[in-house]
């Protein structure tokens, strides 16, 4: 049997992680009284966390969004988002992450008159005090930034020409995300096009709350590089009867257009267990199709989305494998090199922290 403390030794990498959906329930309270924000559900940190983690467990996408209006109240000055952006490095280097990408939308933080290139700086000025104190510590930690533009506004451009602005000075790519239904990726064409066109690197929420629909307009006329989720690419995949996703018998399975598309062409699945239970994208953990997309080849990559709403960490997520569908260190090594694969950053620093990073931390786990 893995343990939790097991797993936090492994060298994990990360790439969905929302900042606004990271934050320490004590911070919330301090950034809440210096800004005189009065909203707050609860009076102290631990029933704070009590309340996000209840309020998100709804089954639906929208109501799991709807508990960011107070995270994202809180991140509205400089030193707010540099103090948030530096205790999320702390803590992803805490729980043994390598290597991550966390996202944020610059546009939900100018109420009290920053500007875009001020977030988006404060942003990278905590990343960066957060990797030198990890470096100090004698393990160091590598965190990308990633801009988001909230796919029911009309700003996606604007994110996207932020996004490529400072891309050689953290922000390693761009995304969309917000409510999938009505709110299709095609909306934000210009944006990716843009993308394209400057070789710039970007992701995609789609197939979470919304089925293949969300999923072919992203890979089909986008052209994203990953896709944020895509748990629902299982819609276009027929398995044998009485296969099941804790034990699937694999022999004639059949893949549909889209699915055998992203397959084939090894998009990164941005999957996000705890999550997508929340959020009403898969019905159960009993009934994610993780166990099935992995079998199948699919380049599936473990991630925690939302760690204050899901109450997670990285380590729990694979805990959440391990006891669900009986995985070990071989699987979890071959997850997390799907995910430094899959990374925005240059290629040789990719193969640099497989080489030196991960397959070494994980032989020390297997003995």
């Amino acid at each position: 049997m893995i343990s939790i403390e097991q797993c936090r030794l492994a060298p994990k990498v990360l790439l969905h992680d929302h900042l606004d959906g990271g934050l320490r329930p004590l911070t919330i309270l301090d950034l809440a009284r210096e800004i005189g924000y009065d909203r707050l559900p609860a009076d102290t940190s631990d029933e704070l966390g009590v309340w996000f983690a209840t309020a998100a467990d709804s089954g639906s996408l929208e109501r799991y969004l709807e508990t960011f209006a107070h995270t994202v109240a809180v991140m509205q000055t400089a030193s707010a988002l540099e103090r948030v952006a530096r205790e999320a490095v702390e803590d992803l280097w805490a729980d043994g992450v390598a290597y991550a990408e966390i996202r944020f939308a610059p546009e939900l933080h100018l109420e009290r008159g920053l500007s875009l290139e001020e977030v988006v700086e404060a942003v990278l000025r905590g990343f960066a005090a957060g990797e030198a104190a990890a470096s100090d510590n004698g393990r160091p930690i590598v965190v990308r930034c990633l801009v988001t533009a909230m796919r029911h506004a009309a700003r996606s451009r604007e994110i996207a020409e932020l996004a490529v602005a400072y891309r050689e000075r953290g922000v390693v790519g761009f995304d969309i995300a917000g409510a999938e239904a009505g709110n299709p990726p095609s909306r934000h064409l210009d944006a990716f096009e843009y993308m394209r066109g400057q070789c710039a690197h970007f992701t995609i929420h789609a197939g979470e709350a919304f089925g293949l629909p969300s999923i072919h307009e992203a890979v089909a006329f986008c052209g994203t590089d990953r896709l944020g989720h895509g748990v629902r690419v299982i819609d276009d995949i027929v398995l044998p009867d009485g296969a099941t996703p804790a034990d699937p018998a694999f022999d004639g399975a059949e893949l549909g257009k889209i699915a055998n598309y992203v397959r084939d062409k090894r998009i990164p699945l941005e999957l996000c267990p705890s999550s997508n239970v929340q959020t009403g994208a898969v019905a159960s953990l009993a009934e994610h199709p993780f166990n099935i997309l992995a079998k199948l080849r699919f380049r599936v990559t473990v991630n925690t989305d939302n760690r204050l709403m899901s109450d997670t960490t990285m380590s729990r997520e694979f805990m959440v494998l391990h006891r669900q569908f009986g995985y070990g260190w071989v699987d979890f090594e071959r997850f997390t090199v799907n995910a430094m694969k899959s990374a925005f950053i240059p290629f040789p620093d990719r193969l640099r922290l497989i080489d030196d990073v991960i397959k070494p931390g994980f032989a020390v786990l297997m003995g």
